[in-house]
């Protein structure tokens, strides 16, 4: 099981880094384009918020949103507004998350998220994690995947492996950085696509934040991912 309490720390101290660094945007910079396509920084720190109550309604077993369509329209309620506004917003629903993740609670329980994924309430707090770090990276202002925590870049890297693994659309891959290996992608008979490279660009590829051109291919193409 993993260590909540330990992810719970690092989800902490990542938020304080995202906070810092966004308390030097304006109202200009925070309507500007992030490097999602269509969301502007507005749009990603009013996700940040409502991802962190999304996540609460996860661990005190509420739906964790009330349908896709509210939590699209609550991001583009939320995203013109300015700084002085969102940012407290961030730390403020930071903050329910943390407490909700501090109340006592059995954390090997199986709990729902979007679209009928389930997992462990113990991954919960890690799966927060990535959304701040990610999120952090997509601001585009000046905190890069090479940033991220060396431990988180494995784990998230292991955790996206995971996710593609026996899908049939991704060819059956190894993904190395030279020194360790994750195995993704179908379980179909024939050769094996090896790509290898240094863990950011790995993250990148499969986070879908990079396009694999920092990457080494062997035994055939990069293969397309889908979405997350």
């Amino acid at each position: 099981m993993a260590d909540h309490v330990r992810d719970l720390a690092s989800v902490r101290d990542a938020t304080e880094r995202l906070l810092t660094a966004a308390g030097k945007l304006n109202n200009d910079s925070m309507a500007e384009p992030s490097r999602l396509p269509g969301w502007t920084r507005g749009h990603v720190l009013a996700h940040l918020a409502r991802n962190a109550d999304a996540l609460v309604n996860v661990l005190v077993g509420r739906p964790m949103y009330a349908s896709a369509e509210a939590r699209d329209t609550d991001i583009d309620r939320d995203a013109p507004r300015p700084v002085d506004v969102q940012l407290p917003d961030v730390r403020e629903s930071a903050a329910r998350f943390q407490d909700a993740g501090a109340a006592p609670a059995d954390w090997s329980r199986t709990v729902e998220l979007r679209n009928g994924v389930t997992d462990t309430a113990s991954r919960v707090p890690f799966r927060r994690w990535a959304e701040v770090e990610l999120h952090h990276v997509d601001l585009g202002i000046g905190y890069e995947l090479e940033d991220l925590p060396a431990e988180f870049t494995e784990r998230e890297i292991t955790f996206l492996a995971d996710r593609f693994a026996g899908h049939p659309e991704v060819p059956p891959t190894m993904v190395t950085d030279g020194t360790r290996a994750w195995r993704t992608g179908g379980e179909t008979a024939g050769p094996e696509v090896t790509v290898t490279g240094p863990a950011p660009e790995l993250l990148g590829w499969l986070a879908g934040r990079r396009d694999g051109a920092g990457l080494d291919v062997s035994g055939g193409a990069l293969p397309a991912l889908p979405p997350l």
